[in-house]
C-alpha cells in the first residue's frame, strides 16, 4: 500500500491560504520536521488553513507530531481532484489508486450506453466510487465494504445518489438483479501480507483498521475470493480490476485466469501502481455463486 505522501505532496494545490497564515505555518514547520514529517512545509500549510483558532492549530500539530495521519486530522484526503472525507480507522485513499480509477474509466468508455453498472468492492471511504461517479454521472454504482465505519464514511462521500452503499462481505449484499449485468467491478481490497503489516509505516499499521490492510498469507486472499465470485456478476464482456502489489501481480492474474477471465496486468511507474484486469468473454454465460 502507498504511504501518506500524496496529500502533502499536493498540499499547495488543495490547501489555499493567504499571507497572514505564512507566519503561523513557519512556526510549526520545525516541529513537524523534528517529528520526521518529510513534507513539513506543505503539512504546516494544510494544518494552518484548517484551524479555526490558535488552540485548534496547537491541538492539530500535537496530534501530527504524535504520529496521527494528516488526513485524519484534517478530516479529508485529496483523491482524483476530489476532497474525500475520511474518519478514524477508515483506509486513507492513496494516490496510486488513481490508476485503478483511470483504467476503470477507460473500460467504461467502451460501454456504448448510459447506465453502465459499476461495483466497487472493499470501497473504504468511497473514494474510487466517488471519482467514477463524477466522471461518469450516468453510471449506476454500488459500493460495498465489510467495515461499518467505512460504510458510514462512504455514505457521506456518496450522498445525493452518487452510489448505493452496502455493508457486507464482497458480493453478498448486492441486489440479485445485478447478476450477469455488471460492466465493471473495481476492488482495492486489502493486499498487505499478514506478516508484513508490522513493517508498514506506523501511520497505517497503528491507525487504519486491520481489516483494511490484511490480505492474508501472500496478500491475495481477497483477490482470489473476488475473482471466484466475479463471473456470476459480470455482464458478457465485463471486466474486473484489482489493485495489487507489483510482486503479487502474477498470482492475482492467475486467480483471475482460474476463474475464467482473460487476465492482463497494467503497471504505472509514475504512480508505483499495479492493476490486474480480468475480462469475461462476450459469449460466456454468467455461472457460479458468489463466495
Amino acid at each position: 500500500m502507498a504511504g501518506f505522501a500524496g496529500l502533502a505532496e499536493r498540499g499547495s494545490d488543495v490547501g489555499g491560504g493567504d499571507a497572514g497564515s505564512e507566519a503561523a505555518a513557519g512556526a510549526v514547520v520545525e516541529r513537524l520536521r523534528a517529528a520526521g514529517c518529510v513534507f513539513a512545509e506543505d503539512e504546516a500549510r494544510l494544518l494552518v488553513d484548517g484551524a479555526a483558532s490558535p488552540e485548534e492549530l496547537e491541538a492539530a500539530v500535537a496530534r501530527r507530531v504524535a504520529g496521527e495521519p494528516l488526513e485524519y486530522i484534517l478530516g479529508w484526503a485529496e483523491f482524483c481532484g476530489l476532497r474525500i472525507l475520511v474518519t478514524q480507522g477508515v483506509f486513507v485513499p492513496r494516490r496510486r489508486t488513481e490508476v485503478l480509477v483511470r483504467e476503470a474509466l477507460s473500460l467504461l468508455d467502451r460501454v456504448a450506453r448510459d447506465g453502465a453498472v459499476v461495483v466497487d468492492l472493499c470501497c473504504g471511504s468511497g473514494a474510487v466510487a466517488a471519482a467514477i461517479a463524477r466522471a461518469r454521472p450516468s453510471a449506476l454504482i454500488h459500493a460495498v465494504d465489510i467495515d461499518p465505519d467505512a460504510v458510514a464514511c462512504a455514505r457521506r462521500n456518496l450522498a445525493g445518489g452518487a452510489a448505493t452503499v452496502a455493508l457486507g462481505d464482497l458480493f453478498a449484499p448486492l441486489p440479485e438483479d445485478l447478476r450477469g449485468r455488471v460492466d465493471v467491478v473495481v476492488a482495492n481490497a486489502p493486499y498487505v501480507p499478514t506478516g508484513a503489516i508490522g513493517l508498514m509505516p506506523p501511520e497505517a499499521r497503528d491507525h487504519e483498521h486491520r481489516v483494511a490492510l490484511d490480505g492474508g498469507a501472500d496478500g491475495t486472499d481477497l483477490h482470489r475470493r473476488i475473482a471466484a465470485g466475479a463471473r456470476a456478476w459480470l455482464a458478457p464482456g465485463g471486466s474486473l480490476l484489482i489493485e495489487a502489489g507489483r510482486e503479487q501481480a502474477l498470482t492475482t492474474a492467475r486467480h483471475l485466469s482460474d476463474a475464467g477471465l482473460a487476465a492482463s496486468v497494467v503497471e504505472d511507474d509514475e504512480y508505483d501502481a499495479t492493476v490486474v484486469v480480468g475480462t469475461l468473454a462476450i459469449d460466456a454465460a454468467a455461472t457460479g455463486e458468489a463466495p
